[in-house]
């Protein structure tokens, strides 16, 4: 299919983002998004907190959050012209919720990034010992930066190829860990063999409070999950490919999720898994491949590399987005001669580069990282949240869209409760640990420091001009959907 270039009503001649992205990259953004680092880096300590239990807790999560990505796939394709989420959540709440919604996405992704830069430099002096910290930082920033700017294109392709490079390992570690368990292996730990799973205290060792414990840690994995929404408006055909990525979410979960820890802890029994030591590294180490270390660091390397160049692009695409609304500065709403909007891109990078910084700030910086993150995740929930509660207003403002699209979201409404009642059990889990339930307790203070910034610009002229050229753009959009689904409808009661 041949490149189009996003148009919108009323601004003709204007630049827009183009329609680059194909049918391959938005399936691997999709899974680049759906396996986040904290699979390679985190799982052991979810798994030593939460036992063979943590397979319900990645299915669970999993479930949870595939229906807020129907929600938000049918409400993209209600209207090509929204951007993002952030852009349906002003159409449909107001202006408060779109800023609210970009700019605690931006806030998240920014920590996320941080903490990525932190980590690949990290994980660079472990590949080569007396490396400086900063020297992995600040590459790292620059050569994303440079991939950016070149097209949305060159974002994807790179996308893809990290994307790729975690499935093979995933696979790998799948194919040699059920050879493992099938050539009746034997180590120190005792054989490989699938009743380890039950046979160390049961499925749920630490009861249910160890269960509730791997809900804190694991939700962190799946920030990222909601990124192909952010291409909608660069993805070509959205209205094929955004539904086939975000279908295939529950196999890529119950594959690289579910699968790999199923074999982890078959091979090992999870009470030799230990927090800071990725399981990983442990297998391929017992099933004798001597450069697994070396193997496993530059997977996790490029695993982080995967999840800050997603963030630069979605923190790139958002402020975009907010200022075409009139809710950032008008000079994050200019686009590049390639159709990048390069200003947004240096925002990102330079804050991105505060991660350098950090890595100098002292020897609790690991305790520092371990509560952004958990406030990155409670911002998470935020923005899934706005996605499910605007799906509600979706239905009773405009039930005859919902009426006529192709893509609705399975269980409606009573779902969507269902899914506001595990986030409440979620931000109840986080409660239980001191650590989170302080970085619980911190995280308001962003949403306060929002509320005063909105209060100053909602009633600026040049805020409401742009967010009058806003409605006006989606309206264009809206009337065209609106007599599409009408007709449909009609089309469907004459037959």
């Amino acid at each position: 299919m041949s490149t189009k270039t996003v148009t919108t009503p009323g601004t003709p001649g204007t630049p827009h983002l183009e329609r680059q992205l194909s049918n391959r990259h938005i399936q691997l953004i999709a899974i680049g998004g759906a396996i986040g680092t904290g699979l390679f880096m985190g799982s052991g300590k979810t798994i030593s907190a939460a036992g063979p239990s943590v397979i319900f807790v990645y299915m669970i999560i999993g479930f949870m959050l595939f229906f807020v990505m129907r929600a938000m796939g049918e409400l993209l394709l209600s209207n090509l012209n929204y951007k993002s989420f952030s852009d349906f959540a002003a159409d449909l709440l107001g202006p408060w919720a779109g800023f609210f919604t970009g700019w605690t996405y931006w806030f998240c992704w920014v920590i996320t990034g941080i903490a990525d830069v932190i980590a690949i430099a990290g994980y660079s002096q472990e590949l080569w010992p007396g490396v400086q910290l900063w020297i992995p930082g600040i590459a790292t920033v620059v050569i994303l930066l440079v991939l950016n700017l070149a097209t949305v294109k060159a974002f994807g392709e790179t996308e893809f190829w990290f994307a790729l490079i975690k499935i093979i390992a995933i696979a790998a570690l799948i194919i040699v860990g059920l050879f493992m368990i099938f050539s009746g292996f034997q180590s120190d730990a005792g054989p490989a063999t699938f009743s380890n799973l039950w046979s160390h205290g049961g499925f749920f060792p630490n009861e249910f409070m160890g269960f509730v414990a791997g809900f804190q840690i694991a939700v962190f994995a799946f920030v990222g999950i909601e990124l192909v929404g952010t291409t909608a408006a660069e993805a070509k055909d959205p209205e094929k490919n955004l539904p086939k990525a975000i279908n295939s979410i529950p196999i890529r979960v119950l594959l690289f999720y579910v699968g790999a820890l199923i074999i982890l802890m078959s091979v090992t029994p999870w009470t030799q898994f230990q927090a800071g030591h990725s399981p990983f590294i442990a297998m391929f180490s017992l099933a004798g491949l001597g450069a697994a270390a070396t193997i496993v660091n530059l997977v996790v390397l490029t695993s982080a590399m995967s999840s800050a160049n997603s963030g630069i692009y979605s923190t790139s695409r958002m402020v975009y987005g907010l200022a075409q609304e009139g809710d950032a500065p008008g000079v994050f709403s200019r686009l590049s001669r390639r159709k990048v909007p390069q200003n947004a891109l240096f925002l990102s990078c330079v804050l991105l580069l505060s991660g350098v910084i950090l890595m100098y700030a002292g020897k609790d910086i690991g305790k520092a990282f371990d509560m952004v993150t958990t406030v990155s995740a409670v911002c998470f929930v935020f923005v899934w949240s706005i996605i499910l509660a605007s799906y509600l207003k979706f239905r009773s403002r405009r039930p005859h869209l919902h009426d006529g699209s192709k893509y609705k979201m399975p269980g409606g409404i009573p779902m969507v409760w269902v899914v506001f009642a595990f986030f409440a059990f979620v931000l109840w889990a986080l409660t239980t640990q001191p650590d989170t339930f302080l970085a619980l307790l911190i995280t308001p203070i962003w949403f306060i420091a929002l509320g005063a910034a909105w209060f100053i610009l909602r009633k600026r002229p040049s805020h409401l001009a742009r967010y009058a050229q806003f409605q006006k753009d989606l309206a264009g959009e809206k009337v065209i959907a609106d007599e599409k689904a009408l007709a449909e409808q009609k089309t469907a009661r004459e037959g």
